[in-house]
């Protein structure tokens, strides 16, 4: 009896060891990461529906609290562009109006106890603001980690701005396929190349508000879902349509509220700053 309570002891405890971990609490903030003025939308379809067409595009970042750790997903534009004029002219025009750390402190949050970067793919408004965070952990695609190091930089990759971890021995891990980032389910990065070979969005679930998908770069704005214009900068035109067509049939499956990070009407979908959702 002894013995077969022992074998029984034993078998619980390699069950427990191989259990899923018990999912955490979370939250999502909304962050403000920069505004950019686009005063030549066609740049963003190549079936050419937005010829003539402006649009203003938002720069968002997220704060998410697991338990006791922070992660940051997405970093925005550089701080230098903080105060920037807007110019009604120039084919792409980026400012900025707080920082991270200034919003991080509004929440009593400090840059010091982020413990993981994610970011979504390599162009500079989703970057910049990186180097803050140098004790923390950058999660990327590998593709786009390996694009960095290439000479010359892929277009609207900004080396510099990661240099911490593509050079001075910042931890980091080069994501491939999906990664479940707290090994609870709660917070998974999703493979969606296309708009640069190595592009993530991100799965949050929440207790309240349920699933929310941050898009990353899959698309700009909801209309791109519509007419399938891809930007004529993407790396794939097929990659790209293939992961529109992951988020949206994923965000049916789910009933995830879909969040287009560049779309002001969609991030409107989260609570306002300093508002968390839960």
């Amino acid at each position: 009896m002894k013995r077969l309570m022992m074998t029984a002891a034993a078998a619980l405890a390699v069950w427990a060891s191989a259990a899923p971990a018990e999912a955490a609490d979370v939250k999502l903030w909304r962050l403000d990461c920069g505004t950019i003025q686009v005063n030549d939308l066609s740049l963003f379809s190549d079936v050419f529906a937005y010829v003539g067409q402006k649009r203003k595009l938002t720069d968002s970042c997220y704060l998410i609290e697991h338990g006791a750790d922070y992660m940051i997903w997405d970093t925005g534009l550089p701080a230098g562009l903080k105060g920037a004029p807007l110019s009604s002219t120039d084919a792409l025009s980026p400012s900025l109006t707080q920082t991270l750390p200034e919003q991080l402190a509004t929440l009593g949050v400090k840059p010091e106890q982020i413990a993981i970067v994610g970011i979504s793919h390599y162009h500079f408004d989703h970057t910049g603001q990186a180097g803050d965070f140098p004790q923390a952990k950058l999660l990327m695609g590998k593709l786009d980690l390996d694009a960095l190091k290439t000479e010359p930089a892929p277009f609207g990759g900004d080396p510099k701005a990661l240099a911490h971890w593509l050079k001075e021995g910042g931890a980091v891990e080069a994501v491939t396929g999906d990664k479940d980032v707290y090994g609870d389910g709660t917070v998974t990065m999703l493979s969606t190349p296309g708009h640069t070979p190595g592009s993530y969005a991100l799965l949050v679930r929440l207790a309240k508000k349920g699933n929310v998908l941050l898009s990353g770069d899959v698309v700009h704005f909801e209309g791109q879902f519509k007419n399938n214009g891809v930007p004529g900068f993407n790396t794939s035109r097929a990659e790209t349509l293939a992961s529109m067509d992951r988020i949206q049939k994923m965000a049916k499956t789910l009933k995830a509220t879909l969040v287009v990070q560049h779309d002001a009407d969609d991030i409107a979908k989260l609570p306002p700053f300093p508002q968390s959702a839960e």
